[in-house]
């Protein structure tokens, strides 16, 4: 079985405890075309826009 071979110290030890690696919810901002909830900086989902021009073209169901 291993053992440690030296005690770690309080700092490693809190360090590992600490909550400062847990993940974060994503940002989410209403696009300005169609109100939808979308990732900043990058083409709206619903809507198909991207700083007011429409890049890609999305199929109605």
């Amino acid at each position: 079985m291993a053992v440690p071979k030296r005690k770690q110290s309080k700092a490693r030890r809190d360090k590992r405890r600490s909550n400062v690696w847990k993940l974060e919810a994503p940002t989410l901002v209403k696009c300005p075309q169609c109100g939808e909830l979308k990732v900043p900086h990058q083409v709206c989902g619903k809507c198909g826009y991207y700083k007011g021009q429409e890049v890609v073209k999305v199929k109605e169901a």
